[in-house]
């Protein structure tokens, strides 16, 4: 599918061909530095950075008063803005709400889907999700009296990737609910979620997914997909920004349940504030928020998501995907003998928005990079972690990443960093 070749030239000649290409220079981008960690926290923009000086500049001469202008765009901004993002990930606006960060968004979610009874009460996970959903399944079902080891039903990834078999193999009749990733953070591995949520839908299971690694680098249809819930950051390859507000996702067809967690900016708009002491709940997504909107964390997600919008998810998966298939060309015909291999899927419809770059020395490489301006990151036990990001990261750059590699491997400067590793890598 895709025709590479090595040498510098023909990076440039991909840059040349690039129709996103001009979206980089609208991101704040350092002349020393090559950024392909927006697989955690994406560059900031200038888009961005207007809509948040928009923010800054109606709570600077409004006061108070920024409730009420233009239309309470600020009182509804968690509405607003599902606007933006619905097109993106392939929902109703109203089915989604940004509130908080994601392990809140977690937590509200579980609290709302997991009933359980004495038949049906285990949760269904795995062992190789990102840490924060499992602290927060466990914390769930501690408050309704169970203990985890009992009631956290985990499936255990055999070898790099999760089988979609041994999930559903899972789905035994005391499962309530499950709650999986849709992208691996460590592996970039795909799960095939309609397949998995078609199965749990299939035994009367509710089924949610986080989409933290999948929002803003696939394009994505939650309409076709039908889950229960989702929840995403968007301060990763969405770039809002830290700090920036999770989203959630509500299927539509269950409005009708309260939420697990109440607070008063999901009671409905006519009678929030009349403030009654009964909850009247806003039967929408945006029913799901609970304080007030974190204006100066979303105010810079107004502008990112105006930039993807103009893009065009489809564009920026075609993007990611290629951009990401070079990558691997040229670890395979130039790293290899000296030890690297992938460890993601190299199928298109298996992977992610990132690379993991496997060597034995993978830590002390990730620091010699950091030292050579090549912001990345270390997952243990052997990956680098490596992103180039659609709208912002050039062919070149890869190319030139690939040749610090080399130059680090062949001179084993590595070898003189300390393996103990730092707090945050």
């Amino acid at each position: 599918m895709y025709e590479f070749k090595d040498g510098l030239d023909h990076a440039q000649y991909l840059d040349s061909k690039d129709p996103l290409g001009a979206f980089r220079k609208r991101f704040y981008l350092r002349e020393d530095t090559v950024y392909l960690c927006g697989n955690s926290l994406g560059l900031a923009s200038k888009d961005a950075e207007n809509s948040l000086f928009n923010v800054l500049d109606e709570w600077k001469y409004e006061g108070v008063q920024l409730w009420s202008q233009n239309n309470n765009k600020f009182l509804k901004y968690s509405a607003y803005l599902a606007k933006l993002m619905a097109p993106l990930v392939g929902a109703d606006a109203k089915e989604i709400a940004l509130s908080g960060s994601t392990t809140v968004s977690i937590h509200q979610c579980i609290s709302t889907f997991y009933k359980p009874r004495e038949d049906r009460y285990k949760i269904l996970v795995d062992d190789v999700n990102f840490s924060s959903d499992r602290y927060a399944v466990d914390s769930q079902v501690r408050l309704k009296g169970y203990d985890p080891a009992e009631a956290v039903k985990v499936v255990k990834c055999r070898g790099r990737f999760m089988s979609e078999d041994d999930v559903i193999s899972a789905m035994t009749p005391e499962v309530a609910l499950v709650l999986l990733p849709v992208v691996y953070y460590r592996s970039a591995q795909i799960l095939d979620v309609k397949r998995v949520t078609d199965a749990a839908k299939s035994r009367g299971i509710f089924i949610g997914w986080d989409m933290c690694h999948a929002a803003g680098v696939i394009d994505f249809d939650l309409r076709y997909l039908d889950v229960d819930f989702a929840v995403w950051c968007t301060y990763k390859y969405l770039n809002g920004g830290p700090g920036a507000p999770s989203a959630l996702y509500i299927n539509k067809k269950h409005f009708h349940l309260t939420p697990g967690m109440c607070g008063w900016f999901g009671n409905r708009v006519e009678t929030q504030f009349k403030l009654n002491q009964e909850f009247d709940h806003k039967k929408d997504a945006n029913g799901w928020q609970i304080g007030t909107p974190h204006l100066l964390s979303m105010g810079p997600l107004e502008g990112s998501l105006k930039m993807f919008l103009e893009a065009g998810m489809t564009n920026v998966r075609l993007k990611s995907l290629k951009i990401t298939a070079y990558l691997m060309y040229l670890s395979d015909l130039r790293l290899s003998y000296y030890g690297f291999d992938i460890g993601n899927p190299r199928e298109d419809d298996r992977r992610g928005g990132h690379v993991c770059l496997r060597h034995r020395e993978a830590y002390r490489i990730s620091i010699a990079l950091k030292n050579m301006g090549v912001v990345q990151d270390f997952r243990p036990p052997n990956v680098i972690r490596i992103t180039p990001a659609a709208l912002y990261t050039s062919y070149e750059e890869v190319y030139r990443v690939v040749e610090m590699i080399l130059l680090i491997v062949k001179n084993e400067t590595y070898k003189s960093i300390s393996t103990r590793r730092s707090v945050v890598v």
